[in-house]
């Protein structure tokens, strides 16, 4: 298959105002998926399509853009306004829809923002959709006679229904009273559901970041900012806290002493209450980025463990392929397949609320026989299209790196499917040894030409 120009890993993604996140890509976006799903649908019937956003100024722009495309190859649009992707990924199943739509670029800043697909199954689109979608793109776009334009409508208590759903997930004879928790919503598409899903369990709920304003999504709070729940947590006196991301998909949490736990800590709190109460079917799938004390606890439980490429479309690939119910990334992307289709914040956190509720622990108690290596994630900033591999430098300050380590970690970089960034990690025993080898390749990287 040839290189795709605009889908990457998690769909479209980039700068508002700047190619193909303009009103007339997204327009022509909207049509072409349009074009392709109405081939889809039953002869003499409209094709449906589930729209859904954050909380972005430019989600408005947007939507709108996108609404007109669809309508004018005939698709009848249904909007949900500001929800979280999991949702959208659930509505679109539940309302027996051709496809979802997602308007959002998840952890990014507020000046960015971008598109993703969920098909009739509430799975993203395959590979193969999304093709013929960016096939279709080239070609001129044209509008339906009048008598065959789609129409738009509103969803009514788009949100009631999901918290329903995500209620639904957590076993109905137990309950959260008498935990505080703090639950960050990272100013985004999760501040009217994230709220009212833990409080109707029965906890005793302070939210925070959940006042968006069209350009704070993401700033300085949420999953990728823990810090700052963190520090809420602890000036609260609360027993946990629950960051999302702009998006609601991610999950980090913490513990009553501010202490953070990433998506590998968390993945295991869950795999091994499932071990345990002989929920466990299958393994888990990891990425490559899955610290190695991780796969050795679960070895220790058990439990297989496989690898796949980052990004959860990846994931949630070889999940399907070997008939796994549980994986996920240490950014705290978590999918429980027996739950949801797709990675969801909110669902993730109640699986370990599940597990911590009915061990009668707290979460480093959950953790005690996980010990996570030391790891080192540097984002070096580069050129888009910048490849690593060709440059020898790079490569030399790689293999020196291996030479070094011996066998008693790793090395891995890769180009960021999301943001113009190179991502260096280096893994081993020794913290100073880590993260003196990882500085070491970052600084190679920006001083390459080619990268700045």
């Amino acid at each position: 298959m040839s290189a795709r120009k605009y889908f990457g890993t998690d769909g479209i993604r980039g700068k508002v105002g700047e190619p193909p996140i303009t009103p007339e890509v997204v327009m022509h976006l909207g049509y072409a998926a349009g074009e392709v799903l109405s081939k889809e649908a039953p002869p003499g019937a409209h094709a449906a399509v589930l729209i859904g956003k954050d909380t972005r100024i430019s989600g408005y722009l947007l939507e709108s853009a996108l609404q007109a495309g669809l309508a004018a190859a005939g698709v009848d649009v249904m909007l949900a306004g500001p929800m979280p992707t999991p949702a959208i990924a659930y509505l679109t199943r539940a309302l027996r829809l051709s496809a979802g739509v997602v308007i959002s670029a998840s952890h990014n800043p507020y000046d960015d923002n971008g598109i993703k697909f969920f098909g009739a199954n509430g799975y993203k689109l395959p590979d193969e959709v999304e093709r013929r979608i960016e096939e279709r793109l080239g070609a001129p776009m044209h509008c339906r006679p009048s008598a065959e334009l789609g129409k738009a409508r509103r969803v009514v208590e788009a949100d009631g229904r999901y918290i329903e759903f995500c209620k639904s997930t957590f076993p109905s004879d137990r309950n959260l009273r008498g935990l505080k928790i703090v639950v960050d919503s990272a100013n985004g598409a999760a501040y009217h559901v994230a709220g009212p899903v833990l409080h109707e369990l029965g906890a005793d709920v302070i939210e925070v970041a959940n006042h968006p304003d069209g350009f704070n999504i993401n700033a300085d709070c949420g999953a990728t900012k823990p810090k700052f729940i963190a520090g809420k947590v602890r000036e609260h006196g609360a027993h946990l806290g629950l960051a999302l991301d702009g998006d609601g998909d991610r999950l980090i949490m913490v513990d009553a002493a501010g202490r953070i736990f990433d998506g590998d800590e968390l993945l295991y709190v869950i795999a091994r209450h499932r071990r345990k109460s002989g929920q466990m079917a299958g393994g888990l799938v990891g990425t490559v980025m899955t610290n190695f004390g991780m796969e050795t606890a679960l070895g220790q439980l058990g439990i297989d463990f496989a690898r796949a490429a980052v990004g959860d479309r990846y994931v949630l690939e070889l999940m399907v392929e070997k008939g796994w119910q549980l994986g996920g990334e240490n950014s705290g992307h978590i999918v429980c397949l027996d739950k949801h289709t797709t990675g969801d914040g909110l669902i993730s956190g109640l699986q370990v609320l599940n597990a911590l509720t009915s061990a009668g622990e707290s979460l480093p108690e959950a953790c005690r026989d996980l010990r996570l290596v030391p790891q080192k994630l540097i984002n070096v900033p580069v050129k888009r299209g910048f490849d690593f591999r060709s440059c020898p430098e790079v490569l030399a300050a790689v293999r020196q790196a291996e030479a070094q380590l011996q066998r008693r970690g790793r090395v891995l970089l890769r180009p960021s499917g999301t943001e113009p960034v190179l991502r260096v990690m280096v893994e081993g025993e020794e913290e100073a040894e880590v993260l003196s080898l990882a500085h070491g390749i970052a600084d190679v990287v920006k001083g390459i030409p080619a990268a700045a």
